[in-house]
């Protein structure tokens, strides 16, 4: 009995619900040909390359093979009212001195009559008097001079506009000779050759033969690669290196090069490192070298502003590079490359712990969320235990077959006194004691590695006797 009343409420419904989403796709069809149109008669809104990030931040003009850089000119303020006081004012103000009667000789000044007295005013105190009546607040003020100097306001020629226009701006020109130290500074090249040192001593632990063209294209690519992401963090921070005192002189705050120009710097370096590492050594190692672009770029740097956690994934960039020389000399993923990984990133932490407790303060201002300014407990902790998993991981090269079982013994005055930096850098907790772990783990780490290299276990031979005659 219900069928008929409930279909013709459908019905009613389908047809009100179909008649306004004709009405609404009519709309948006006449808004969306409204924006095309607009869209195409004011080229103005069109998007360009100008609207990325990276080139908004400073215009970059390229003439005569020559890299110029200007910044906008600041504008001038607005004088709304003459101020005696306003040093504004009278810069535009030009004060004409008064031209003094010639002076009669006594003699012939005795044979002239003198004319008859008349009162004595000043042609701007009539004007003052004028203006007065018209305007009675500038009266006011031009009577608050009270000089017999009559104001003169200068016009500025179209010449000494330019000229004072081109002050403003700030050319940028580069020299090729200063290219190199640039690109240096930029790349971080300290750090590149310590990650260059790393890729190589994982090379050189492989259990494989030594092959030298193989060692220097992957060694190229590997800090080709680093170059790379250095580059690019580098220009993510320039608002906040220019806050710390250490990196207020990198060459993007500086202004020494345009953003442009670092970013084409970056490519530059990144895509052949990891074409190389990828067509010249093997497709691990190129993976391998991008996932460390991917992850220093895009994960480490932004964040650094946003939570402690970037340590540890800096730790996991750090670790990567001796993986990339072992698979670069063995082609495969195998327990001493993991081995080799586990000891750089165990070690980054008492590094770069000690390093952050010294510039607190500088990663403060830049507003970068250190372990050491927003968990200096925390920060102590760390570099202590990762200190003491040093140790443990020295003791487990040999059952890897990475080492021979003199490789623990050898090392173990090395890694006791880094423990025993940490552990009074735990208790402290001052600067002294982070700059002595410092500069011990600056030079624990190539002791480490010189000392596994030298306790390396040696590869087997595999000599094949042919039968003797009979």
């Amino acid at each position: 009995m219900f069928i008929t009343p409930c279909s013709r409420l459908s019905g009613l419904l389908g047809v009100s619900v179909k008649q306004k989403v004709l009405q609404n796709a009519s709309r948006c069809n006449q808004t969306a040909h409204s924006l095309m149109q607009l869209r195409r008669r004011d080229p103005s809104s069109w998007l360009t390359y100008q609207h990325l990030n990276f080139l908004k931040r400073q215009y970059v003009a390229k003439n005569n093979s020559e890299l110029h850089q200007r910044a906008v000119p600041k504008r001038t303020p607005v004088v709304t009212a003459v101020d005696e006081g306003d040093d504004g004012v009278e810069r535009r103000v030009q004060r004409i001195p008064t031209i003094e009667p010639p002076t009669i000789p006594p003699p012939a000044r005795a044979a002239v009559k003198a004319p008859p007295a008349a009162p004595t005013f000043d042609l701007a105190t009539k004007d003052v008097a004028a203006a007065g009546k018209s305007d009675p607040a500038s009266g006011a003020v031009a009577a608050a001079g009270k000089s017999d100097e009559t104001p003169h306001i200068h016009e500025e020629t179209d010449e000494a506009r330019e000229a004072r226009l081109d002050k403003q701006w700030k050319q940028l020109k580069v020299d090729v000779g200063d290219l190199p130290d640039i690109y240096a500074r930029l790349s971080k090249f300290k750090l590149t050759a310590l990650v260059v040192t790393t890729a190589a001593a994982g090379y050189a632990m492989a259990p494989v033969p030594f092959d030298p063209l193989m060692f220097f294209v992957s060694s190229l690519g590997t800090g080709l690669a680093s170059c790379t992401a250095n580059s690019i963090n580098q220009y993510f921070e320039v608002p906040f290196d220019s806050n710390m005192n250490r990196t207020k002189n990198r060459p993007l705050v500086r202004g020494q090069i345009s953003p442009l120009h670092a970013v084409s710097f970056a490519l530059a370096c990144g895509v052949p490192g990891v074409a190389l590492l990828t067509l010249a050594v093997n497709p691990i190692t190129g993976l391998l070298g991008a996932l460390n672009i991917v992850l220093y770029t895009c994960c480490y740097t932004p964040l650094k502003r946003l939570s402690i956690s970037n340590t540890w994934v800096g730790a996991v960039v750090g670790a990567i590079p001796p993986m990339m020389g072992w698979t670069a000399a063995t082609g495969g993923l195998e327990p001493g490359a993991v081995l080799l990984a586990g000891l750089l990133y165990c070690w980054q932490f008492p590094h770069f712990n000690a390093l952050s407790w010294t510039l607190r303060e500088d990663y403060s201002r830049g507003g970068y969320r250190m372990m050491s300014v927003t968990h200096p407990a925390m920060c102590q902790r760390v570099a202590l235990r990762h200190s003491l998993a040093l140790l443990a991981l020295c003791a487990l090269a040999p059952p890897l077959d990475v080492t021979t079982w003199t490789f623990p013994l050898v090392s173990l005055p090395v890694n006791l006194y880094l423990v025993f930096l940490a552990f009074r850098f735990y208790r402290r907790g001052d600067r002294s004691s982070a700059r002595k772990l410092f500069f011990c783990s600056l030079w624990h780490l190539p002791m480490l590695l010189l000392l596994a290299l030298t306790c390396k276990k040696p590869r087997p031979h595999h000599q094949d006797t042919a039968p003797l005659p009979s």
